[in-house]
């Protein structure tokens, strides 16, 4: 189907760029666009549950900056 649209300057350059860079017509690149943008969104799958670990509690208070620095210079 043929038709007529008005496009902003800048975004129709940009277009022809890239159908020169991808090797097709503005058409079949537009075309590709609109279906991409058109098409149903699928929906997400429910992610698993994260998992849990014990850790056995804090080795720090990390409200104690001195203990944290202790802490992390032993690694």
């Amino acid at each position: 189907m043929k038709t007529t649209l008005n496009v902003n300057e800048s975004v129709m350059a940009a277009l022809k760029k890239e159908a020169v860079r991808r090797g097709c017509t503005m058409s079949e690149l537009l075309e590709a666009a609109l279906r991409a943008f058109l098409a149903p969104k699928s929906r997400r799958e429910d992610l698993p549950p994260l998992p849990v670990f014990k850790s056995g509690g804090p080795l720090v208070d990390i409200a104690d900056r001195e203990a944290l620095y202790e802490a992390m210079e032993r690694r």
